[in-house]
């Protein structure tokens, strides 16, 4: 195996393969990359098990081949090295590295002893501009819940049907829902429930990039590829996804409301952070409505602490009333939304509360309320 790459590109694709390495004590060969030499591209490989990434990155090729080699020392050593071409070839099972005046030798290991990657036999896939599915799945992914107990509830539920994309997560207080419309109808209406883990890595590694991002399927694998033409590379990430019947969340999102207030997204959210500096242990806001004046008071107390009011004005229909929320998932909601005001859609102190962008119905997020008793 040799061939020849600018340090930067493959600086980039092992940063981005490094995010399924880690320390793996009972099987030590996850903690490396797997680096194979094929046509025009260096192809670098690594996989924790549950998920797998993959960067192909253009290079000159002069011997194809293949090895193994520990992925942060090799990471670490590119990273110091001047931007300029580097020179990787193998001899007696050690990987020669050569830039400039820097010269290095690393022991590699057989890439027989790395795991098979799991291929997705179907050549059907859904397209989608990169950035908007990134920035919906940041929308959704942080309302999902870290407990094992409900694994269901530990990913994000994609849907797709007719020419739409919905993107759901839930920890049983609080729900966002994100819808996208696609450019083509699909023959074939399917969904799965993507681990958190993996959507988080999509936007990290993917969510500032231009283009379109492809979504392949099967019964336990989902595969997200995507091309970079700027600058001739490839990302493949392929996970497993999470088994089960995800809930039938439409049932938990009120279809009335006795209360709509529609105030200024800042504004309401500097309300409640300052409201949250006094909201004790259990995290209560308390919200007052009061429609006739178009006023909406907030307030927390804690006995060990002191306590804090204000109001703010905004336009509201409906009737008077008043309700708890625990402040961090209200400002979770809020940061969610994107746009100038928000819609807050109430019933009573019992039942969830909605929050909209005023002019996008495609974003919404529930969440249940501080119970008084």
């Amino acid at each position: 195996m040799k061939f020849e790459i600018l340090k930067d590109n493959l600086k980039n694709g092992l940063n981005i393969v490094e995010r399924a390495t880690g320390k793996n004590l009972t099987l030590p060969i996850l903690n490396n990359v797997l680096i194979e030499t094929k046509e025009n591209f260096i192809n670098l490989v690594c996989t924790d098990l549950e998920i797998a990434i993959v960067s192909k990155n253009l290079a000159k090729i002069e011997k194809e081949g293949k090895i193994v080699a520990p992925t942060k020392l090799l990471l670490n050593f590119i990273s110091l090295l001047p931007n300029k071409k580097i020179t990787v070839f193998l001899k007696n099972k050690n990987l020669f590295i050569e830039c400039e005046n820097f010269k290095s030798q690393i022991q590699t290991y057989n890439p027989e002893d790395f795991p098979i990657i799991p291929q997705i036999k179907t050549t059907e896939f859904i397209e989608i501009e990169n950035k908007i599915f990134c920035e919906g799945a940041s929308q959704v992914v942080e309302v999902t819940s870290p407990s094992q107990i409900k694994p269901e509830l530990s990913g994000v539920y994609f849907s797709f049907f007719d020419n739409s994309l919905k993107m759901v997560g839930t920890d049983s207080f609080r729900l966002a829902e994100k819808k996208i419309e696609l450019e083509n109808k699909i023959s074939q209406e399917f969904s799965f429930i993507l681990p958190s883990k993996t959507t988080r890595e999509l936007i990290s590694i993917l969510g500032d990039k231009n283009g379109k991002i492809k979504i392949f399927s099967s019964p336990n694998l989902a595969l997200f590829d995507f091309e970079s033409k700027e600058i001739s590379s490839f990302v493949q990430i392929t996970s497993k996804i999470i088994e089960g019947e995800y809930p039938n969340y439409q049932e938990i999102i009120p279809k009335k409301w006795k209360t709509k207030i529609i105030l200024k997204r800042e504004d309401f959210l500097n309300h409640i952070k300052t409201a949250s500096l006094f909201s004790g242990r259990i995290n209560e806001i308390k919200l007052s409505v009061q429609p006739k004046e178009n006023r909406v008071s907030i307030f927390a107390k804690t006995p060990e602490i002191g306590e804090s009011q204000s109001s703010l004005f905004g336009k509201i229909e409906g009737e008077k009333l008043e309700t708890s929320f625990n402040y961090k998932f209200l400002v979770d909601g809020l940061l969610n939304i994107k746009s100038s005001e928000v819609i807050f859609e109430l019933s009573n102190g019992e039942e969830p509360g909605v929050l909209k962008p005023v002019g996008d119905l495609n974003y919404i997020y529930v969440l249940m309320p501080i119970k008084s008793y």
